[in-house]
């Protein structure tokens, strides 16, 4: 669990661990260099199963790859600092993985949350089964960072020395600061053959944060576009095939984002991007890619007071009716 500014909220997380109704597991905190009481309340636990890792802020994939490499369970659960797991979370996957000896990702569906905990209308419910790489390129079904548990010798398969820092291992390319997830799991995919599925139920529940998302939006994108680039070596023709599909569905996300928001231009501007990329994803899924629409126009043209009480239920932002 990378930990970096986080202190409304890493308490919860642990405490979700420590509520796991499987407890041989340990809790790597990965003190990832910030300036917050964050560290003060992970160090005020005792629990012997908590162990904490102290480095200089190298980023969410440079704090991912230290707890891996500071890890040694033959099983490798992530969870990001300001989200929960429900308690059956790790039981249904160690479950899952013993049972299935070839699922390399074991991954669930997540309720989202707002800033304050509260659920929202929304829930991620991936794929679950006969999951491909072209899934994983178009839709993403491991969905957030606290939703795998990964095998070990899988993610031994994908190890790589640190290009600047040869005594120092990365499953997580640390040049990415957003997409890094993504980037490894088509890595997993493509070059290594892992296998991906899901579990039944919302045992993660993600927290939704509006601060500062409208400006990462492009950055978002350009790392996603830098991922997908640096695999197009290893699947050319993959990646010609699905690639102007996979661009529409994540501008298509992006326009969403936009909506969230309350930027119904740049929201606009996006859902274009995205029609003119791959129009195929209209016909593929009408009824989201109308829904992106609308709420685009609303954002544009209604007042601000309205858009804020009609989106606060499903995205956290704004003021709830």
């Amino acid at each position: 669990m990378p930990v970096y500014n986080v202190e409304a909220y890493v308490g919860e997380a642990i405490d979700s661990v420590l509520a796991q109704q499987f407890s041989d597991f340990e809790l790597i905190i990965v003190d990832d260099g910030g300036n917050d009481r964050s560290m003060e309340i992970c160090r005020a636990y005792s629990d012997p199963r908590i162990r904490i890792v102290t480095q200089a802020n190298r980023g969410l994939a440079g704090a991912r790859n230290t707890g891996i490499a500071a890890s040694r369970g033959h099983l490798v659960a992530l969870l990001d600092s300001d989200d929960r797991w429900v308690p059956s979370k790790l039981m249904m996957h160690v479950i899952h993985l013993n049972a299935n000896p070839r699922v390399d990702v074991s991954y669930s569906g997540s309720r989202l949350i707002d800033a304050q905990g509260n659920p929202l209308r929304v829930a991620m419910r991936p794929k679950l089964t006969q999951v491909s790489p072209a899934d994983i390129l178009l839709r993403n079904p491991v969905g957030n960072g606290s939703a795998p548990v990964i095998r070990r010798t899988a993610l031994d398969r994908v190890r790589f020395a640190h290009p600047e820092d040869a005594g120092r291992q990365c499953w997580f390319d640390e040049s990415f600061r957003q997409s890094e997830d993504i980037e490894m799991w088509l890595r997993m995919a493509l070059r290594h053959d892992c296998m991906f599925e899901g579990i039944e139920g919302l045992l993660v529940d993600y927290r939704i944060i509006g601060g500062g998302l409208s400006a990462r939006i492009p950055q978002q994108y350009e790392a996603w576009w830098r991922a997908m680039e640096g695999l197009a070596a290893d699947a050319p023709d993959f990646m010609d095939r699905y690639l102007p599909q996979a661009r529409a569905f994540q501008l298509r996300y992006l326009s969403r984002r936009a909506v969230q928001l309350g930027d119904g231009p740049f929201a606009l501007a996006l859902l274009g991007q995205a029609l003119r990329s791959s129009p195929s994803i209209a016909a593929h899924e009408p009824m989201k890619t109308t829904q992106t629409l609308l709420g685009a126009l609303a954002v544009r043209f209604l007042p601000t007071a309205i858009i804020d009480r009609l989106r606060a239920p499903y995205t956290g932002l704004g003021v709830a009716a």
